[in-house]
């Protein structure tokens, strides 16, 4: 499993090499035109702050299909990848479909943007969500979080790697 962050200035671009594993691009925050094996994306964000909350564009790739990203806006791209079997086709994932979800009770209560599910069979060995965890609150087993010095809600990507035997 590898996880990049690109922090792009309008009119900058990332790109990688797939090779044999499978991406998921998350578009944390603004804007960017995406390109990937040959195929045009078009523009994908419109969240300028994570912390609106609203679910993020995310484009999900098979291994072989080497993508690149020019930043329409200043934006934050995540990129998770993993290897890949070939098994899915390449597609965009959200922002319809995805709802935020409440996770948990009490101080483990967290919400949750699921990205790419096991149930939806976005991917051969990929999960991803989004979370945020409220001020004060503890994240996931074995209790932890992650505090921000302003008091605000945190936030960070949870992605599982599938076993495939």
């Amino acid at each position: 499993m590898e996880f990049a962050l690109y922090h792009l200035r309008a009119g900058d671009s990332a790109a990688e090499v797939t090779g044999d594993r499978e991406v998921i691009l998350v578009l944390v925050e603004g804007k960017a035109h995406v390109t990937s094996a040959g195929q045009d994306w078009g523009t994908l964000g419109d969240r300028m702050n994570v912390f609106e909350k609203s679910p993020p564009h995310c484009l999900y790739l098979p291994n072989g299909a080497d993508w690149q990203a020019k930043a329409e806006t200043d934006c934050v791209l995540a990129v998770r990848s993993a290897p890949g079997q070939g098994g899915h086709s390449p597609r965009c994932i959200g922002p319809a479909g995805i709802t935020l979800t409440e996770r948990g009770k009490g101080t483990n209560t967290r919400q949750i943007n699921n990205i790419a599910m096991e149930a939806e069979d976005y991917a051969d060995s990929l999960l991803v969500t989004e979370v945020f965890t409220p001020a004060g609150h503890w994240s996931s087993y074995p209790s932890h979080r992650h505090d921000e010095d302003d008091g605000a809600c945190c936030i960070s990507f949870c992605i599982w790697p599938v076993l495939v035997f």
